[in-house]
């Protein structure tokens, strides 16, 4: 997520009430992530585990609950609890705004485009040309909608990230300040969700077609020309590449790749990343012919067995 503008770090500082190592001037850009940030970007750590990580990650500025040595060209914004002050950040420059009216005053709607009775469409929000938008669809703030692209009935566009820290009093959720970006000619089905990144995008290809109840998680990118059937879950994070064929009720864990051209077969879980241009089955997902074999000789073990007596 980039700011407005570019801040000096010791109004960053001032913003979550922390001590800064570096100059005052230092400029901040944005936050993100640690999985897309670049130079400019603040990154929060808060385990000993990810320290270094951090660190040494394309981000120049780290929020780091601990006093460290600073690395050449880098500052530093020292917390005592990093996860709480990147969330105020993220409510100063991403706050929620609320809305009393179905199409918000800051939408931009393209020449041809449909909306049909009962849908809401937030702030900031930008829909294309010749778009479809069916009754009850709920499309939050900041998405940014292609050409050609048809919604239908109630789906979700830029809910919260499923992203939570476990604290002595219950779940504190990381809060969400991305968007969802819907590329040219995309087809979504009914009851479909589409969680916003939490600093980044979560992305949906151009030509990629989603069925009904399919949910899609925070950040994950999606590539062209993708099928996706319903009742597939998809975690955060996840790379999927162009004109990878998902049949239904497959579940994806997070932060994996699935490459090119891959096919899912129905009811596979996805626990690793897997190679494009091969057919997948099973849970964990393996090559379907070898799952198949696999599974052919599990029916033999009674008869084997018996051979043995």
């Amino acid at each position: 997520m980039k700011f407005p503008n570019v801040y000096p770090l010791k109004e960053i500082a001032a913003i979550i009430g922390s001590e800064y190592v570096g100059d005052d001037n230092y400029p901040v850009h944005g936050m993100n992530e640690i999985h897309v940030v670049e130079p400019g970007d603040i990154v929060f750590v808060d385990h000993p585990k990810y320290y270094d990580k951090a660190l040494q990650s394309s981000a120049t500025i780290i929020l780091i609950n601990k006093q460290v040595d600073c690395p050449e060209g880098k500052a530093l914004l020292i917390s005592d609890d990093p996860f709480r002050d990147f969330n105020v950040l993220t409510r100063h420059f991403r706050p929620f705004i609320s809305s009393n009216v179905s199409i918000a005053p800051s939408a931009q709607i393209g020449e041809g485009t449909v909306i049909q009775p009962n849908t809401f469409v937030g702030n900031n929000v930008t829909i294309g040309t010749n778009c479809l938008i069916h009754s009850n669809v709920a499309i939050y703030d900041n998405t940014i909608i292609g050409n050609n692209v048809i919604i239908h009935a109630g789906t979700v566009l830029g809910g919260d990230a499923f992203y939570y820290k476990k604290r002595p009093e219950g779940f504190d959720q990381l809060i969400s300040g991305g968007r969802v970006v819907i590329k040219d000619n995309v087809g979504i089905g009914a009851a479909c969700t589409i969680d916003k990144g939490v600093t980044g995008d979560t992305t949906i290809g151009e030509g990629t077609k989603i069925d009904n109840q399919v949910h899609i998680g925070h950040d994950t990118i999606i590539g062209k020309k993708c099928l996706i059937a319903s009742q597939t879950g998809i975690a955060g994070c996840v790379i999927i590449e162009d004109e990878v064929t998902i049949w239904g009720q497959v579940g994806v864990t997070s932060a994996i790749t699935i490459g090119t051209k891959a096919v899912i077969q129905a009811q596979t879980g996805v626990s690793k990343s897997l190679e494009g241009g091969k057919v997948y089955f099973g849970s964990p997902a393996e090559e379907a012919r070898e799952k198949l074999k696999q599974m052919a000789n599990v029916k033999r073990i009674p008869e084997i067995l018996e051979k043995l007596k």
